[in-house]
């Protein structure tokens, strides 16, 4: 707790808005994406889908394989607990939900489904997303799985099992526009995974790494990942770390409030 209090001082010196930003990719970006007050469709849905979540009182036994809990491999734990406390929030799931719209992502790759409200977010958000998502806990999957047929959220398929089984299988001879890493909150396993899916991307594509700043451990996944020579932009949000590969632009880094 500690290291994120004083990293989030540090980002507040750092960071700035649009109106410090000089790359015109994301001035634009941070304009008509990040800053949109404006209200979407989807949004009312959304927070039905969110809200039976944080209405559901049953309790489930979890298993971790990360270190985003910091818990036991298995706890009875309360769903509704889930969603306050591990899922999304409504302000960055609408965030992540405008991403994919902004982006027009139409395959989407997330590593870390939990209750599925991210994934909800971006299915939403653009019906033409078609998203590969991995959960490493059983029950867990079991509840998004119902509460996507719940609200007609199709196209959703989600790969139950350890991410270093599933992700090289669902990576095998795919191509993403977007990969949502919300999975293990390790250092070495988070670097492991962003040189899994570098294979499997193109131009235009985006990588959002949650909670980077989570320990120091993660910090220094986030500094490997924004200097690696694939990576031409990037942008830290403090709860995420946004990638892109877009050739065409000169290397930059961004700190920005969201």
């Amino acid at each position: 707790m500690l290291f994120q209090i004083k990293s989030y001082f540090k980002f507040l010196f750092k960071s700035t808005n649009q109106h410090g930003v000089h790359s015109p990719f994301v001035f634009k970006l941070l304009t008509e994406c990040f800053y949109d007050k404006t209200g979407k469709p989807w949004y009312s849905k959304f927070r039905d889908y969110r809200r039976s979540l944080l209405k559901n009182n049953s309790s489930i036994a979890v298993k971790d394989f990360g270190a985003g809990s910091k818990a036991l491999d298995k706890q009875e734990r309360n769903v509704a607990d889930i969603a306050k406390n591990a899922g999304i929030t409504l302000k960055r799931a609408q965030l992540l939900g405008r991403l994919v719209s902004y982006f027009d992502i139409e395959h989407t790759l997330e590593i870390g489904t939990s209750l599925g409200i991210s994934t909800a977010a971006m299915r939403m958000a653009n019906l033409n997303n078609s998203i590969i998502t991995l959960e490493g806990c059983p029950n867990t999957a079991q509840i998004a799985t119902h509460s996507f047929d719940a609200f007609g959220l199709k196209y959703i398929h989600l790969e139950i099992g350890s991410f270093v089984e599933t992700l090289p299988k669902m990576l095998k001879n795919n191509t993403f526009d977007l990969i949502y890493f919300d999975g293990n909150h390790q250092k070495q396993a988070t670097i492991d995974y962003f040189l899994a899916c570098l294979p499997h991307i193109h131009n235009e594509s985006v990588f959002i790494f949650d909670d980077i700043y989570w320990s120091k451990g993660m910090s220094e996944a986030w500094q490997y990942i924004k200097n690696h020579p694939s990576v031409t932009v990037s942008i830290d949000t403090f709860y995420w770390g946004i990638v892109f590969f877009r050739k065409e632009q000169e290397k930059e880094a961004f700190v920005v409030r969201v």
